[in-house]
């Protein structure tokens, strides 16, 4: 199987929620963000890029002891393409850190082959969803989930997309207008999830 990096996008302010979706947790008192996190890990994904934002460090607190490197996107009210930039950006830059106050970090590029995007506020996208995604993984390949109602989360992006994602994406649209006009495979996944994304009381 190829090198897929997971990067988990955490940083929006919940408007519609009334607060951060990385402080949601599920009715069995499980926090979103370590289900997704455990998603991404299982599903294949390492290594796991959490790139945080609004309450960052009650987010943070959420993720003591699970093996994933902590970015804050510092720009991360202007929209999800900040996020996804700073996710992207990193795995360029670095790997090893388990966050801004763990263990030091190891400077050297990350050898994946693709980035699989996973949004916080899917929570019923569990590993099967995204083994499925990464089993397509490829330098050149641009693929995301579809539920059986079109184009959906996660995203797997490879290699080769990653500097005109990052340069493409800003304010709440991530990697649209990159995605748009290109072959992009929908990878069946109805069965598995309703990919269906939280964002107010009312969807819970």
């Amino acid at each position: 199987m190829a090198d897929v990096a997971g990067i988990l996008l955490a940083a929006g302010a919940g408007r519609r929620m009334g607060r951060p979706k990385a402080l949601m947790r599920s009715a069995d008192a499980a926090p979103w963000l370590t289900a997704a996190v455990r998603a991404l890990q299982d599903g294949g994904c390492s290594p796991v890029v959490v790139v945080l934002g609004a309450a960052a460090e009650e987010a943070r607190a959420l993720l003591g002891g699970l093996e994933v490197q902590v970015l804050e996107a510092t720009d991360w009210a202007t929209g999800m393409g900040a996020s996804l930039r700073t996710g992207l950006a990193s795995l360029t830059d670095w790997a090893g850190s388990t966050g801004r106050d763990g263990p030091g970090v190891e400077e050297r590029p990350i050898g994946a082959t693709a980035a699989l995007i996973h949004l916080v506020d899917l929570p019923d996208v569990g590993p099967d969803v995204v083994a499925r995604v990464v089993d397509h993984a490829a330098p050149d390949v641009l693929a995301r989930a579809d539920y059986g109602q079109g184009a959906a989360h996660p995203v797997l992006i490879g290699r080769e997309h990653w500097p005109g994602v990052i340069a493409s994406a800003h304010g709440d649209r991530g990697a649209r207008d990159y995605l748009r006009g290109r072959e992009v495979l929908a990878v069946d996944c109805s069965g598995l999830a309703t990919g269906r994304d939280v964002d107010t009381p009312a969807d819970l």
